[in-house]
């Protein structure tokens, strides 16, 4: 994984969205959203928390199926 900042979680819900997943829910300091592709529906977690971790991050974009570089050019 190159290296990426650690952005706060609205910026990182923003850019997601631009990818197309979508705010199911919220509860506590956790944000729920969901992508619906041709075969599943994909469904990830981020929690509200600034700055969110490198590691935590990495793990967003695992099962979000982003790359750094997708991710980078979804922040701008």
């Amino acid at each position: 994984m190159s290296r990426i900042p650690s952005p706060g979680y609205d910026k990182i819900i923003k850019a997601l969205q631009r990818d197309g997943w979508v705010v199911v829910r919220q509860k506590g300091s956790h944000i729920r959203l969901q992508k619906h592709t041709d075969m599943e529906v994909l469904k990830i977690t981020v929690p509200a928390h600034v700055p969110v971790k490198r590691s935590t991050l990495s793990h967003i974009l695992k099962q979000a199926h982003l790359t750094t570089e997708k991710f980078q050019k979804l922040l701008k």
